[in-house]
C-alpha cells in the first residue's frame, strides 16, 4: 500500500521537508516509494538485533523504543510521536537494529527501504549535507538527554519530560488543559529520567499537589503549564 504526500500527516511533511530540502512536489515523489504499515496496540515494528534494512517515519499514533540489557531486562529509551524518524543509522552503516520498536497505540509508519533509500540518494547528492545536519540534530539531541542525566536533578528532569511527552501527544480538552495520553506505565516514566519509580512518582504527586498538573491512569493533564516550564529550565 503507497500514500502520496497529500495524506500523510502535516507532521511528517514538517519533519522531512528541512532534511531532504525540497518542495512539496519533489517530497510527494519521494514520500510515494514509502510503505505504509498498520500496528496494533503492542505489535512489533522491528526487534533489537534485526537487520536494519529501512527507514521508519511515524504518521500517526505513539511508539516506544525499548533496549533490553545483557541480563535480559528492557529499558526504554524514547517515545515516538508523528514526524519522529528511526532507522536512519542502520541505513547508513549497514549496522542491525539497536533496539525494539513497540506500538503504544494504534499506529501508522511509513517505511523506506534501503533500496529505495540509496537510489533517492545517488539521485540527489545535494541532499547528503541536509541528512547531516539532520543527524547532527540527532546528536545534540542525545547529548541534551546525557547533559540532563548528569546535571538536572529529578524534578527537573521529570518537568521537562512532561512538556515534551506535551509536545508530541498532548490534546487541549476545550478548557484550556493540556491532556497527554502518554500509554506508558510509572516504571516506563521512571526509565526515561533515568531514576526510581518512587523518587519519579514522588515528583509527579508533588507537581499535582502544587495545582501544576492532575494525574490520571497512564495520563497526565497539565493545569499550569507556565510555572511548569518556569520549573523545568
Amino acid at each position: 500500500m503507497i500514500e502520496r504526500f497529500h495524506d500523510v500527516h502535516p507532521a511528517v511533511s514538517a519533519a522531512l521537508s528541512p532534511v531532504l530540502g525540497m518542495d512539496e512536489e519533489a517530497l510527494a515523489d519521494v514520500l510515494a516509494a514509502f510503505e505504509v504499515r498498520h500496528l496494533h496496540r503492542r505489535e512489533r515494528l522491528f526487534d533489537q538485533g534485526e537487520p536494519g534494512r529501512s527507514l521508519c517515519l511515524v504518521r500517526e499514533g505513539s511508539l516506544k523504543l525499548t533496549r533490553t540489557t545483557a541480563s535480559g531486562r528492557p529499558s526504554i529509551l524514547a517515545v515516538l510521536g508523528p514526524g519522529d524518524t528511526v532507522g536512519e543509522m542502520s541505513l547508513l552503516d549497514g549496522s542491525d537494529r539497536t533496539a525494539t520498536a513497540t506500538a503504544l497505540t494504534p499506529s501508522v509508519v511509513l517505511e523506506l527501504s534501503q533500496a529505495r533509500f540509496d537510489r533517492w540518494l545517488a539521485d540527489q547528492p545535494a541532499a547528503a549535507p541536509l541528512l547531516l545536519r539532520h543527524l547532527g540534530r540527532r546528536l545534540r539531541a542525545s547529548n541534551d538527554v546525557i547533559s540532563d542525566l548528569v546535571f538536572a536533578d529529578v524534578p527537573t528532569r521529570v518537568a521537562r519530560l512532561v512538556l515534551k511527552l506535551a509536545e508530541q501527544f498532548g490534546l487541549e480538552d476545550g478548557r484550556g488543559v493540556v491532556v497527554v495520553e502518554h500509554q506508558l506505565t510509572q516504571e516506563e516514566l521512571a526509565q526515561l529520567v533515568g531514576s526510581a519509580r518512587e523518587t519519579v512518582n514522588k515528583a509527579l504527586s508533588s507537581f499535582a499537589g502544587r495545582g501544576w498538573i492532575e494525574l490520571g491512569r497512564r495520563s497526565i493533564a497539565i493545569l499550569d503549564g507556565e510555572r511548569l516550564r518556569r520549573f523545568a529550565r
